[in-house]
């Protein structure tokens, strides 16, 4: 085994020093080399209180840290995917994509309840636009309000009485092993996740070819086809992480052996108007079915709910 460990730069919140342990573990395990983990402070952690959009949205969990792998304090960084600025840094390579974990939302309810359950009025908590829109177009009569912080904290809102429920990745419980605390694992014909969700990332530098070489064996081909078309579609629309956008794409055997299947929603946070489109092709073409699909849905308006979410209330 290697002398000199990788330095792998995470942030410190329970769930990122989980997931990046999980990722040094999996390294070390395929190819001997030890990893150790430095904790970088990013400005999405300092503020807990201000709306995402408010602190820049795209890339306000993941500037320092890729900062710290540029200037070299840290070799590579491990990033929650949906946090991931479409945009590459020409600086970093995008090293690996690994396995994804369950993308789907769930909710985590006062008395055991499930979305349908929960009385009219009831205050649901999320910090995400793009849940707000996809929670208020259910026409359930539920109150969104705003929350940040970590699961902790979240989770806290609801035993306290403060909310009546809140919605998560489920991915984020999963790796936590709290995945029985959710009441109702939301299926995406409801509630779309944001694109990327359940995916992490391992970025480090582009001029460094021997860390490349070596993360690639954390590479999922298929996970990576898979978000590369939901990100497509968010670069295609010009919306950030922060955005009122949902996408999932799914590997599935077709006629042609393979193939993605795309669904997103671009939804105004007020519930409407929503507007739903799907679409299918090869893996080799995954950065183009997002595209596609893109242009159908900025061709029925996208383009305005997008603009008015930045805008529009705090979410």
């Amino acid at each position: 085994m290697s002398e000199t460990p990788l330095r792998l730069g995470t942030r410190a919140s329970a769930l990122a020093v989980t997931q990046s342990t999980q990722v040094a573990e999996r390294l070390t395990a395929l190819t001997g080399v030890p990893v150790e983990l430095v904790t970088v402070s990013t400005e999405g952690d300092r503020d807990q209180t201000s709306a995402l959009r408010d602190l820049g949205g795209a890339g306000v969990f993941v500037a320092a840290l890729r900062e710290a792998v540029v200037d070299g304090r840290v070799d590579l960084a491990v990033h929650s995917l949906k946090d991931l600025p479409t945009t590459q840094d020409p600086r970093l390579a995008l090293a690996a994509v690994t396995v994804r974990e369950d993308p789907r939302d769930v909710l985590v309810a006062r008395d055991g309840l499930t979305l349908g359950e929960l009385p009219t009025g009831s205050r649901v908590g999320t910090g995400s636009p793009r849940r707000e829109s996809q929670l208020n177009a259910l026409g359930l009569g539920l109150e969104v309000v705003p929350v940040r912080g970590n699961v902790d904290t979240r989770l806290a809102k609801v035993t306290s009485g403060d909310l009546d429920a809140v919605v998560l990745a489920r991915a984020g419980l999963l790796r936590l092993g709290r995945q029985d605390e959710a009441t109702e694992v939301i299926d995406p014909i409801q509630v779309l996740p944001a694109p990327g969700q359940g995916a992490l990332a391992i970025e480090c530098r582009a001029d460094d070819d021997a860390t490349t070489r070596l993360l690639a064996v954390l590479d999922d081909p298929s996970t990576r086809a898979a978000v590369t078309a939901e990100r497509s579609l968010l670069a295609t629309l010009e919306a950030g992480c922060s955005a009122p956008v949902g996408a999932l794409a799914e590997v599935a055997w077709g006629d042609d052996g393979d193939e993605i299947w795309l669904r997103a929603v671009v939804g105004d946070q007020s519930g409407a108007p929503t507007i739903r489109l799907s679409a299918a092709g090869s893996l080799e073409d995954a950065a183009g079915i997002g595209e596609r699909l893109a242009a159908e849905m900025l061709a029925e308006g996208a383009a305005d709910i997008v603009s008015r979410s930045r805008v529009g209330s705090t979410p």
